[in-house]
């Protein structure tokens, strides 16, 4: 049976840390239609891309008028150096301003509201969905299922391997077992998902 002991001793050291995240996320989904769409394209930018670098890029973005309003070209300037693919991505931040509606977000069911971004926004799978969410406060029952989560989620028996690629069944079904594992240990999975990534970046971020 695996040891989760200096797991839990990191939580309890971390544990007012990530609880003040999560609440600060908490309301979001309530903010001016500009924040959680600049919360949206952050999401877009963080595959394969550092997440302070991409808040850097989004907020760059916003003090020039260009989140809204940029051309793809102009965007594409700032993302450079930034975020990877940055061509695509590009594409991606002009294409969700047609594609992105917050009446989404009114959905009760949250796992509705994740396949419907995945369905509707050119870019976003299962990991980004889950993240946006998390960050304007609808989703502390799902799993972000990043590089830093997997990596854990093995190291602690969750996982046998770490996936080669994911596809939403692939998703949901190690999602359910991160959600099996966090209650098992006692703590939620937006905990959880913030005290792994921090265990990997050093940083309890977004």
């Amino acid at each position: 049976m695996k040891d989760y002991t200096e797991l839990l001793l990191e939580y309890k050291a971390k544990k007012r840390l990530i609880k003040k995240r999560l609440k600060d996320f908490s309301n979001l989904h309530k903010a001016k239609n500009e924040k959680i769409f600049s919360e949206l394209c952050f999401c877009l930018l963080t595959p394969q891309s550092n997440a302070r670098h991409c808040d850097s890029a989004i907020q760059e973005l916003k003090s020039r008028g260009l989140l809204l309003k940029g051309s793809s070209s102009a965007i594409r300037s700032i993302l450079k150096g930034k975020a990877r693919f940055h061509n695509k991505k590009a594409g991606y931040l002009v294409n969700a301003r047609r594609s992105f509606n917050k009446s989404i977000l009114s959905d009760r069911d949250v796992l509705d509201m994740r396949r419907k971004l995945v369905d509707n926004i050119k870019g976003m799978g299962y990991k980004e969905a889950s993240h946006f969410l998390r960050n304007i406060g609808l989703g502390r029952n799902i799993a972000i299922l990043d590089r830093h989560v997997l990596k854990n989620l093995k190291r602690y028996g969750v996982i046998s391997s770490l996936p080669l690629s994911m596809s939403p069944k692939s998703y949901l079904n190690i999602e359910k077992r991160a959600r099996a594992f966090a209650d098992m240990i006692g703590i939620s999975l937006g905990e959880l998902d913030l005290l792994l990534w921090s265990r990997e970046t050093g940083a309890i971020f977004k």
